[in-house]
């Protein structure tokens, strides 16, 4: 189907016959609702149908009994300009998560751009344009409509508190993964940390052994130091610090903890028991760290979920969360939960065709990825029955 831009709107659309209504909300994963109603790419209604105004809808979705949820979000990912990655040569890999279930990505620095800017005013200007150059593409429907959330500057030796409010007046919202660059210290990094704070910049930091030339260890007492809002890979990226500091990480700090694909998947397991042992399951985000020298991992998003739901013994409904509404409420975003008032962003599922599971989140606890059967951002259909899953037992059909 044609790629729609986002300068159209979605108009009053009505998604009915829903099977199973995840919400991404910890608290209350599963609705008791069958309906959704959207205007505008904005969620107006959620419930049973008899009790939602259904009438003069410009498009219909008829679910099929399958289930909705709140679109992914990649906590953690490296885009560098357009739908196109130089680690790996690829392109279209924005568009391919797309068909992975996710509707928004998380910048944690364009580190990959050939030749990347090091001095503070080259730094400084290219996250002011990446941010404006994916705000951009997303207008153009590049990349399927997928909301990138980019311009994350890696911090470097020599900035100063003025740099961080020059950076937020220009509507830089994030920083990229402190330890990336030349500041490394638990002291200096938690200076930079807090100015990007003051100016409402968020932070995530680099945990465990480097991963690109220029990067270097970051151990757990310069990750408690800085005090970043987000431990970023906490399970490595790819080498993870050994599971005793990342306990303490767990412990000792209230921030965030991410576990990414492209990390130890053991560590990622046990850092994700380990936070529903200490009841805060709230604090756990999921993300991919891609492209990576692993690659690009369209399905690396539902493949964590389905990791840690099987070996961690964690809800499914409750694995989903951790891909959204978690995500949605550490990084302060609108998307990521269905309820009033919130943007329009869905992924339709059901269990894969011939998986052993009973439905949908019984194949998710064995270890299944589920079909995507539709994604729609801000109210649009963005893709259909997705080309990476495998095929939907049942996928939702578009009636008017």
């Amino acid at each position: 189907m044609a790629a729609p831009t986002t300068t159209e709107t979605s108009g009053k659309v009505v998604i009915r016959n829903v099977g199973l209504m995840l919400s991404g909300d910890i608290d209350r994963p599963i609705l008791d609702a069958d309906t959704v109603v959207v205007n505008d790419g904005v969620i107006v209604a959620v419930g049973k149908e008899r009790d939602c105004d259904t009438g003069n809808a410009r498009r219909v979705i008829d679910a099929r009994g399958t289930a909705l949820a709140p679109g992914l979000i990649d906590s953690h990912c490296h885009p560098v300009f357009g739908d196109w990655t130089p680690r790996q040569n690829q392109l279209g890999w924005i568009d391919s998560c797309l068909h992975g279930g996710v509707t928004t990505m998380i910048s944690a620095g364009e580190v990959h751009l050939p030749g990347r800017p090091k001095d503070v005013v080259g730094l400084k200007a290219l996250a002011i344009t990446a941010q404006r150059a994916f705000e951009g593409q997303r207008a153009a429907g590049v990349g399927g409509g997928v909301k990138v959330l980019a311009g994350a500057p890696v911090i470097e030796k020599g900035m100063r508190e003025e740099d961080f409010a020059e950076l937020a007046a220009a509507g830089v919202k994030l920083l990229g993964e402190v330890g990336l660059g030349s500041v490394k210290a638990g002291d200096e990094a938690r200076a930079m940390v807090a100015w990007a704070r003051k100016y409402g910049i968020q932070s995530t930091i680099h945990t465990g052994g480097p991963s690109i030339p220029g990067s270097g260890l970051i151990d757990a007492d310069v990750v408690l130091e800085a005090d970043a809002d987000v431990i970023g890979h906490i399970n490595g990226g790819h080498t993870a610090l050994p599971y005793p500091q990342v306990c303490r990480l767990c412990e000792q700090s209230g921030r965030a903890i991410e576990i990414v694909h492209n990390g130890n998947e053991r560590i990622g397991i046990l850092t994700a028991r380990h936070a529903m042992e200490l009841k805060c399951p709230h604090r756990v985000i999921l993300g991919t760290d891609a492209p990576a020298g692993s690659g690009v991992q369209p399905l690396g998003i539902l493949r964590l979920i389905a990791l840690v739901s099987s070996l961690a013994d964690i809800p499914a409904e409750i694995a989903f969360c951790f891909a959204t509404g978690n995500t949605a409420r550490q990084r302060g975003l609108r998307q990521g939960l269905i309820e009033v008032g919130r943007p329009a962003d869905f992924v339709f599922m059901d269990k894969a065709q011939h998986s052993a599971g009973e439905d949908l989140l019984d194949s998710v606890r064995l270890g299944d990825i589920p079909g995507v059967g539709m994604v729609m951002i801000d109210g649009i259909v963005r893709c259909q029955r997705s080309r990476n899953t495998p095929p939907a037992t049942e996928v939702p059909a578009i009636v008017a």
